[in-house]
């Protein structure tokens, strides 16, 4: 969407001719991987292992394929990380990005400013969440979103009187974000062993994890219920005044594509209710067509009070997250003086042109609509039909166009790989030297490709993710 007054034709910028040689030249695979071990820290890696190995070099996007500095083609089962919702090449983001940075580049919404692009995506947002949402605070990423989240619960709180309101319930093996507050809300314990500044007053209660975690002969259903019930017991605990949130995603994604069965977010949703306790759903990864509904709480059936956006929001063509507020909690930061909270990104021009651009293709081209009646539905069918009675796959679960696949040693034991985290490894190199990008958390394998992915292109995936699961079976001895 262009902000223009007027029509301007795009002209590619001229070039000197040195420069233009220059663009032309690739460097080799070689020289890119020892400028990367030279110069480049990656997130959540064993550089020196990383280093010796080297780093796999993406050159080129399109579609639901990536193509790497040797000509490898690439089927891209997690769509970047879990956010190009659109695919790669959108004529339509790119333009929209250009055009912006014509027009106005960057301004702030300090000041007492505002610019069209965060106007229209306001607007163009508060059209497609539920109704109770109907603003939005901007920022980076889903990690500043739920650091944006804690400073609202608590002047939430304050608005109400309730200045004892200063706890934060979460999940272990949630994962809120890498920040000092997202990572503390997170439970991810490997990464709260190198945070030894951890935010205070926020505590965690366990997953809904069936498979890796239920005991005895509990039922799905009634394993869900026992582990919303333990949010029950936190808040006694700890004081009902004293607690002023509880946060969780709809199913836990970076944890494991981790679905709890169907007892257990309304039960969660009564306890808040029940002890005057906001709900907030961290929708990063699920928010804009992952389960097949616009967003993952709406396919659990809950109503949260908070919700974080990020990843989908623009397809990651650009950084960008945000938080959404129910009329209830923005009236009061609205009516109660100043909420002192923002960042110098808070609303990019750019990155909201791009989010109203790639939302509008989300919504113009019923690409949600299609992932819950026909390419979702078929994915799962997939999966399900295909690792039937497989010796090492002990459960798939998911919705839409995304899956999480349980290694195990014994599945209908429900028994996992005692070194289960280097089984997931041993089948995600698997998948990398097969050209599939499959994500491995532990012992769970997962899959969440674009949104705009075909059924021929899902047969790929699954047969080459087949191949990846037979090969680590027999490297194992089992079969």
């Amino acid at each position: 969407m262009s902000y223009r007054t007027e029509e301007v034709a795009y002209v590619q910028p001229a070039q000197p001719a040195a420069a233009a040689q220059a663009a032309q030249q690739q460097r080799s695979t070689a020289e890119y991987r020892a400028l990367d071990a030279a110069h480049h820290i990656h997130p959540f890696s064993d550089m020196g292992s990383l280093n010796r190995s080297g780093s796999r070099v993406i050159v080129k996007a399109q579609g639901v394929y990536l193509w790497d500095s040797d000509g490898n083609k690439i089927i891209d089962g997690m769509a970047g990380l879990w956010c190009v919702n659109v695919g790669y090449g959108r004529k339509e983001l790119a333009d929209a990005a250009y055009r912006q940075m014509q027009e106005l580049p960057f301004y702030n919404t300090f000041f007492k400013t505002t610019h069209p692009p965060v106007i229209e995506l306001s607007a163009l947002l508060a059209e497609l969440a539920p109704e109770p949402f109907n603003h939005f605070f901007y920022c980076n990423s889903g990690s500043e979103g739920n650091d944006t989240v804690l400073r609202i619960v608590h002047q939430y709180s304050a608005t109400q009187g309730k200045h004892s309101k200063k706890f934060v319930i979460s999940r272990k093996n949630g994962y809120h974000g890498s920040t000092i507050a997202g990572g503390t809300l997170g439970g991810m314990g490997y990464m709260h062993e190198q945070m030894p500044s951890k935010v205070e007053n926020i505590v965690h209660i366990d997953q809904p994890y069936f498979f890796g975690e239920a005991e005895g002969n509990l039922t799905p259903e009634e394993f869900a219920l026992a582990r919303a019930q333990q949010l029950e017991a936190k808040i006694l605990e700890i004081g009902a005044d004293n607690v002023a949130a509880f946060i969780g995603e709809p199913f836990q994604g970076a944890g494991g594509v981790i679905f709890p069965a169907s007892t257990y977010w309304p039960e969660i949703q009564r306890i808040c209710r029940k002890y005057d306790i906001l709900l907030v759903a961290d929708e990063v990864i699920g928010g804009f067509g992952r389960t097949g509904e616009w967003f993952a709480h709406q396919h659990f059936g809950f109503e949260p009070d908070l919700i974080t956006l990020a990843k989908g929001l623009t397809s990651g063509y650009v950084p960008m997250g945000a938080v959404g507020l129910h009329d209830r909690v923005a009236k009061a930061i609205i009516e109660n003086g100043d909420f002192n909270h923002g960042l110098t990104y808070s609303g990019h021009p750019v990155a909201a042109a791009v989010a109203v651009a790639n939302l509008k293709l989300l919504r113009d081209d019923k690409i949600v609509e299609r992932v819950k009646t026909d390419t979702g539905p078929y994915f799962q069918k997939k999966l399900r039909d295909t690792f039937a009675n497989h010796p090492i796959i002990g459960e798939i679960s998911g919705a839409g166009l995304v899956a999480g696949l349980q290694l195990a040693e014994d599945p209908k034991a429900r028994k996992r790989f005692a070194n289960g985290g280097e089984v997931g490894t041993i089948c995600r190199d698997f998948c990398f030297n097969g050209n599939l990008i499959m994500r491995a958390t532990g012992d769970r394998m997962l899959l969440s490709p674009p949104l705009v992915i075909n059924k021929l292109e899902i047969d790929e995936i699954v047969a080459k993710a087949k191949y990846a699961i037979d090969a680590t079976a027999q490297q194992l001895g089992i079969s």
